[in-house]
């Protein structure tokens, strides 16, 4: 803080940033239930559609936060998922852009925001269908606390994450905040995004998102 900056102005700019980050995220959550369709998006793993309440489990103590490196693959093998990592930006009106519906397979990573495996929450955000076939995150909905989520860094490194909570917000009713926000202030968080609940083909969207939260529980340092 220079010393002419007023007390509390750094806070403040900070959360004109995030709250315009939210507004994106937002935007963005609402506009990827916009999609293609072509298969029916599962169901089964919609915990507020269906009406299943998750196990309550043992989780694993948090890991503190590491540097984190740009990611490069992530892995959840819970669910058969591999897939590489691309940096995604904002579109024109702010909302997070998605990995074009040319690439169904890959995941993309708010790359102006938190490294996975740093404090904070990392965004990663992906397609769960095509007009002619399932996508990337397709079975996510059906991810469980206490799953793994892997994700390797372009120097090798490897970022442990454990599921510690999977929500389906209605498109009507999403809440950026509490979608994206930070379970807890001190962790490294990790949250994967996508379509959820059904598909309205008059209206040409899913009615919801799910998301998927995790938190690190281990690293694995670059190789020297």
């Amino acid at each position: 803080m220079t010393t002419d900056q007023a007390p509390g102005k750094g806070r403040a700019l900070t959360g004109i940033a995030w709250a315009v980050l939210l507004l994106g995220l937002w935007l963005w959550g609402r506009d990827l239930t916009d999609g293609p369709g072509g298969s029916a998006a599962p169901t089964t793993g919609d915990v507020a559609a269906v009406g299943r309440p998750l196990l309550q489990i043992e989780l694993p103590e948090a890991h503190e936060p590491v540097p984190g490196a740009r990611p490069a693959r992530v892995d959840i093998p819970s669910l058969g998922i591999t897939a590489p990592v691309s940096a995604r930006g904002l579109d024109g009106t702010g909302a997070v852009d998605p990995p074009p519906y040319e690439q169904p397979r890959q995941v993309g990573w708010y790359g102006d925001g938190v490294r996975p495996g740093a404090s904070g929450v990392a965004l990663m955000v992906g397609h769960v269908d095509t007009q002619s076939k399932p996508a990337v995150f397709y079975g996510l909905s059906s991810a469980r606390p206490g799953e793994q989520v892997r994700v390797t860094g372009t120097d090798g490194s490897v970022a442990e994450f454990t599921i510690d909570d999977v929500q389906v917000f209605s498109r009507d009713k999403f809440d950026a905040k509490k979608a994206y926000g930070q379970h807890e202030g001190s962790r490294a968080e990790l949250r994967l995004i996508t379509c959820g609940g059904t598909y309205d083909h008059e209206a040409k969207h899913y009615t919801a998102n799910v998301v998927v939260s995790a938190y690190l529980t281990g690293a694995v340092a670059a190789k020297s």
